[in-house]
């Protein structure tokens, strides 16, 4: 659910940005760039944590 949820709200913020950076630029609304972006950075927002430590100290709430 985790998941879905972080696409859903990545699709929405990436096509807001690229609504308003086109209207901005003066050029034509681009869903596949959004669509682009959303992919790109839901990866990256995915990928976090299974690049964070898992047993580290920093992080041990006794």
């Amino acid at each position: 659910m985790r998941y879905i949820v972080t696409v859903f709200w990545v699709f929405l913020l990436s096509m807001m940005a690229e609504f308003v950076l086109s209207s901005m630029l003066s050029v034509p609304f681009s869903m596949t760039t959004g669509l682009v972006l959303t992919v790109g950075i839901s990866f990256f927002v995915l990928i976090i944590p299974v690049l964070m430590p898992k047993d580290s100290e920093i992080y041990d709430m006794k």
